[in-house]
């Protein structure tokens, strides 16, 4: 059950493991930053912490990682998601460690890297029209399940967009609301 959350969080089945390890310093880093650094400053120290920084570098820096709060709704919980694929689609490696520190927590705890490692090799594995459709990729409301209000299951189904996606190529999420935003969990 385990293998399966993990599952969930990446983008290709064959890399999900090891995408999964994104975050547990970074969501450290950005819990003890967010409240007096701007995501920029964050952003800007992580190109010289790991050797796959260029890459991500060419990419649009996250712009809204940690502006504020996600509401403890249903469609908080869905627009952090859809921050999550958007992020994924355009290699932000800073907002989707932040999204999916929680789940990538566990992930490195079973002996898996850092998502600064880890999680340059999943987008390198996506191909560049699901990194389109990904950028662009909505979540349909009548196709949640919402668990309680903490916590809100996003099945693949759910995500709308012009590629369609397997559950091995992207999976299911858990999304649980902790420390006033919504974390992928599992």
């Amino acid at each position: 059950m385990k293998a399966r959350t993990i599952v969930s969080v990446a983008v290709s089945a064959c890399v999900v493991l090891v995408a999964c390890a994104c975050g547990p310093e970074k969501t450290k880093a950005d819990t003890d930053a967010r409240p007096s650094q701007p995501t920029p400053s964050t952003g800007a120290k992580e190109p010289s912490a790991t050797p796959s920084a260029p890459a991500r570098t060419e990419k649009p820096p996250a712009t809204q990682t940690g502006d504020r709060p996600a509401p403890r709704t249903t469609q908080g919980a869905i627009q952090r998601y859809e921050q999550y694929l958007h992020a994924v689609g355009h290699e932000d490696l800073d907002t989707v460690c932040d999204v999916a520190g929680p789940a990538a927590k566990k992930a490195q705890d079973e002996g898996l890297g850092p998502c600064t490692s880890t999680y340059p090799v999943v987008f390198q594995m996506i191909s560049p029209v699901q990194k389109k459709a990904l950028q662009t990729a909505t979540v349909d409301p009548q196709r949640i399940v919402v668990s309680t209000p903490d916590k809100i299951e996003m099945p693949t189904e759910a995500v709308g967009a012009s590629v369609t996606f397997s559950e091995t190529e992207l999976g299911s999420c858990t999304l649980e609301y902790l420390k006033n935003n919504w974390y992928i969990t599992g």
